[in-house]
């Protein structure tokens, strides 16, 4: 039993303290205490209900009934039992004006939930399952089910939690703060699933703070924001052997075919365009899709909690709400289930840059800067019109590693694609002269951002090792993709921005053009293998007036998809992971837009079609043979063949597998066919022509090399043998060697 303060009455410091809000242990005189009388020590119980008439309370056991003493007009009530002092649980019956009874179990007589190693581990920054102590949670404690509400607010006053529970009355639920660790709680019993619930928050700056739970698991519906106490065990999964045959470390061997996916807009309700289609729909419609073309993983943009639709999720208030304009937590738990039973991976896009300064949310979390930094010069993005984590602050890089664990662990979710990486790497990103500080050595490279990074990889591997981490990084930043223990940041893979930027430019100057720009087309080549890259064409390429893949592509109607068709071709035989965005697989013409529903009536239309059953076809190609995948970040995997016929626009490699299959690639970036083009062959033998973009059922002129072409021995490009083919126009041509 804990030592319990004895008082010998209740003073009016004690009071005051309720009254004005600013009580950091409400436990120490409400609820049961023990009395010094000069009858020994007696028991005495409190409770403060300022909209009673009457209170009188019976034990658990039924055993001990006593009525109440009010105090005055205080709101205060008290009864001294002539007992010796034992603790124990009781029922509060308490009368309002107009006779109105109600009835709850005394939360004051309960001991604390959280323990000290609790506490100790929260403010070292290693509590790697926080989202089970702070938040809302469903707990059986001191025998009574109930829930459990914590929240760390270092620098508040006083906090209560109010809800539907209690008439949104913070006078009802003053927290206590636990010694000096920031964190306060309380356990309220006899309430469950579905209450909304915020904390009320009293800040050193006098001010009044209504702020959502950090760590709701549930949000409300927008517009409406409250958080909503729901359960985290209980869905029994069903994809133990996808679980137990997947690791991260796997992947690099493996075919990676990423379909990146905007949930609201992926398809809408066709008799209600304005409804998003829920998990359970999405399952229906989007599984078989992706299985169908031949993806590996669905990539969706961020579904944490946001309150603005436009924001594409990227402005996040609720890191730990699956937001609810597709249903519940369980019912994408059941998505990704389906997923995994499917063989589909589920990558999360996951926003640890930033966050907005919605007045319900994270910002001045208690009056004071708690999750940013203080100085608007490190605490903000300009440009964004968000604030920046404090990576320095424990429970701060604890919040977002225990966030990534969440996603990963209770969600058996495959992977997290980390947003903006370089605004968190470098000071100054987005900012202008005087607009940053420099690190302790004067320069911009965020040190916490670096040690933040290392320490969630790090512990990613060991939490969760089936999952992959992905980084969405824009500069030449060194190692992101290197172990730590190697001077790296760990992550497993970096999207390569640098090759996707080159190559539209390339491919998106008329092909007459094309040879002046021709290394844009090979210089990716030089640093293939300096990092384990994602080849992508995403969200981002078809926004903010940048228009659709097909867009972009010079030419007339024929012309715009023969370009398309080869741009995937290259993306796919390139080394590195694949990545395309919803919409590129059938050449939407409009850019995208997440207020409305890809335009999937164009598969109607014959051209879109056939660029949709290439895509398809190009997918599941990709799958079937190792070469393009098993030696991805290895030059042993790929050689040039010719990369110099800058002049006819024209490159040949040859992707290679662990057990030397051989995929022969050729590309004509001309709208000219090439009759009786030479190059080397890597090897001697007869050569499949397996894959043509200009297949007539793909939308092309059908030009192509009858099946399948012979080795000749002739000296060619340094070459001992060599092939003659036809090459079609603005197409690729894939070639496998027999036997």
């Amino acid at each position: 039993m804990a030592e319990w303060k004895a008082f010998t009455s209740l003073n009016d410091e004690q009071m005051q303290s309720i009254w004005n809000f600013d009580c950091k242990d409400p436990f120490a005189f409400l609820g049961i205490h023990p009395l010094q009388t000069d009858k020994g020590v007696k028991t005495v119980v409190r409770t403060y209900q300022p909209h009673a008439i009457f209170v009188r309370a019976e034990s658990m056991d039924g055993s001990i009934e006593f009525d109440f003493v009010k105090l005055g007009d205080s709101g205060f009530y008290e009864a001294v039992l002539d007992m010796d002092y034992e603790p124990f649980q009781y029922r509060l019956h308490i009368t309002l004006e107009g006779g109105n009874v109600y009835h709850v179990i005394d939360p004051y007589a309960f001991m604390p939930v959280l323990t000290d190693f609790d506490r100790y581990l929260i403010n070292a920054g290693r509590h790697y399952e926080l989202y089970r102590k702070l938040g809302a949670n469903l707990v059986t404690h001191q025998g009574i089910p109930g829930v459990h509400f914590a929240v760390w607010a270092p620098n508040a006053r006083a906090v209560a939690v109010v809800g539907s529970f209690n008439s949104w009355d913070g006078r009802r639920h003053p927290m206590r703060l636990l010694g000096d660790s920031g964190v306060w709680e309380i356990f309220i019993p006899e309430i469950g699933e579905n209450e909304l619930y915020r904390f009320e928050i009293h800040g050193m700056d006098g001010g009044l703070h209504v702020k959502i739970d950090p760590l709701a698991k549930l949000s409300e519906m927008r517009p409406a924001t409250a958080s909503v106490v729901t359960h985290l065990d209980g869905y029994e999964w069903n994809d133990k052997l996808y679980m137990d045959t997947h690791h991260a470390t796997g992947v690099f061997g493996a075919p990676m075919n990423i379909y990146e996916v905007h949930a609201g807009s992926w398809k809408r309700d066709p008799m209600n365009p304005d409804r998003f289609l829920t998990w359970d729909e999405l399952a229906d419609t989007l599984i078989p899709y992706l299985k169908e073309m031949g993806y590996t993983h669905v990539e969706f943009l961020p579904l944490a909690e946001h309150p603005l639709d436009e924001s594409w999720g990227y402005q996040v208030t609720g890191y730990y709400s699956p937001t609810s304009r597709y249903g519940t937590p369980d019912q994408f738990r059941r998505f990704v289930d389906l997923c995994h039973q499917n063989g589909i991976g589920v990558i999360l896009d996951w926003v640890p840059a930033h966050f907005p300064k919605d007045s319900h949310a994270l910002g001045r979390f208690d009056g004071t800067a708690c999750y940013e930094h203080a100085d608007p010069r490190q605490g903000e993005h300009p440009h964004w019109g968000t604030y920046i984590f404090n990576f320095a602050r424990n429970e701060v890089s604890n919040f977002l590693i225990s966030n990534a664990v969440y996603w990963l662990k209770e969600f058996h979710c495959d992977g997290l694609r980390v947003d903006a990486v370089a605004s968190m790497l470098y000071l100054d990103y987005g900012k202008g002269p005087g607009g940053w500080v420099p690190n302790r050595d004067g320069g911009n490279i965020n040190y916490d951002t670096l040690e933040f990074l290392k320490h969630l990889n790090s512990i990613m591997g060991r939490v969760t090792p089936h999952a992959i981490l992905i980084a969405e990084e824009s500069t030449s930043f060194p190692c992101i993709t290197r172990p730590p223990e190697q001077g790296g940041l760990g992550f497993h893979y970096k999207w390569n921005m640098g090759w996707m930027n080159d190559f539209l430019s390339y491919i998106s100057h008329e092909p007459i053009h094309r040879k002046y720009h021709h290394n844009q087309l090979t210089f990716s080549m030089m640093y293939a293998y300096s990092e384990n890259f994602i080849q992508v064409f995403s969200h981002d390429e078809v926004v903010h007036g940048k228009g659709s893949m097909l867009g972009k592509m010079p030419g007339d109607f024929w012309q715009k998809f023969a370009n398309l068709r080869l741009t995937y071709a290259f993306q796919y035989a390139h080394p590195g992971k694949k990545l395309n965005f919803m919409g590129n697989d059938f050449g939407q013409f409009r850019e995208w837009n997440e207020k409305r529903s890809l335009d999937w009536h164009l598969l109607t239309w014959e051209s879109h079609r056939k660029l949709h059953d290439m895509v398809k076809v190009l997918g599941n190609i990709y799958k079937q043979e190792a070469a393009f995948w098993e030696v991805d970040h290895h030059s042993d995997g790929f050689e040039w063949i010719w990369c110099d016929d800058a002049d006819n626009s024209i490159v040949s490699f040859v992707r290679k597998s662990a057990k030397g299959e051989q995929i022969l690639c050729v590309f004509n970036f001309t709208p000219v066919p090439r009759h009786g083009y030479r190059i080397g062959a890597p090897s001697p033998g007869v050569w499949k022509e397996i894959f043509n973009t200009d297949a007539e059922s793909f939308g092309g002129s059908n030009v192509g090399n009858s099946g399948e072409v012979r080795a000749d021995d002739i000296h060619w490009q340094n070459r001992q043998w060599s092939i003659s083919m036809n090459l079609p126009p603005l197409g690729a041509l894939f070639f496998k060697r027999l036997g």
